[in-house]
């Protein structure tokens, strides 16, 4: 399903968790998005509870998302 929110149009293609939710009902998200109906990209935002309203966020291809969890598997609990 489109949404316009700002003449930006995106289709949330999979839902695939919740990050953090916050007292605003807001939340962090990773979902699987189009943007502009362009290629489909992992994309980590906050949201609105309707999926209407969104912060700024991070998009990232398939390459790139394996390339962060390989990054962050490999480096285990040394990194916090």
């Amino acid at each position: 399903m489109e949404r316009n929110n700002s003449e930006v149009v995106f289709e949330i293609i999979k839902h695939i968790g919740v990050i953090a939710e916050y007292q605003t009902g807001w939340k962090k998200e990773i979902n699987i998005v189009s943007w502009n109906n362009g290629k489909q990209k992992y994309d980590i935002r906050e949201w609105d509870a309707n999926h209407q309203f969104m912060s700024r966020g991070l998009t990232l291809t398939k390459e790139e998302m394996e390339k962060v969890v390989e990054l962050v598997i490999g480096a285990g609990e040394s990194v916090l």
